[in-house]
C-alpha cells in the first residue's frame, strides 16, 4: 500500500514526463485499479506489454525524484509547515488563555 502511495505521489509529479502509453498503463492501474489483464483486452496488448510499460514507469519516475527530488522537498516543506502552524495553535491558545485572565 505504501508502495502504490509513493508511486501515485511521484506520478503526479512527474507523471507529464512518462510517455502516453506509459501515463494510460500508470493511470489505469494505480488510479482507476484495472487490472492488468483488464488494461491488456483493452488497448489489445499483452499482459506483458503491459506490465512492462508500468514497470518502466516506476524506474523512470524514481530516475527523475533521484535526479530532481521534488517529492522529498514537498514533503521537508508540508513538514515545517505542520510544524510552524501546530506553534502557531499553541501562541494562539495561550493569548486566548491570557485574555481570559486578564478579564
Amino acid at each position: 500500500m505504501e508502495d502504490n502511495i509513493y508511486y501515485t505521489e511521484l506520478y503526479d509529479i512527474y507523471g507529464e514526463l512518462l510517455s502516453q502509453k506509459q501515463q494510460s498503463y500508470f493511470y489505469d492501474y494505480y488510479f482507476d485499479n484495472l487490472l492488468l489483464d483488464e488494461i491488456a483486452s483493452n488497448d489489445g496488448v499483452s499482459k506483458n506489454a503491459v506490465s512492462k510499460q508500468i514497470k518502466q514507469a516506476k524506474k523512470n519516475l524514481e530516475f527523475y525524484e533521484t535526479k530532481l527530488h521534488l517529492l522529498a522537498k514537498d514533503k521537508k516543506i508540508r513538514k515545517e509547515f505542520a510544524n510552524e502552524e501546530a506553534i502557531l495553535n499553541r501562541i494562539y491558545k495561550c493569548d486566548i488563555i491570557n485574555n481570559i485572565k486578564e478579564d
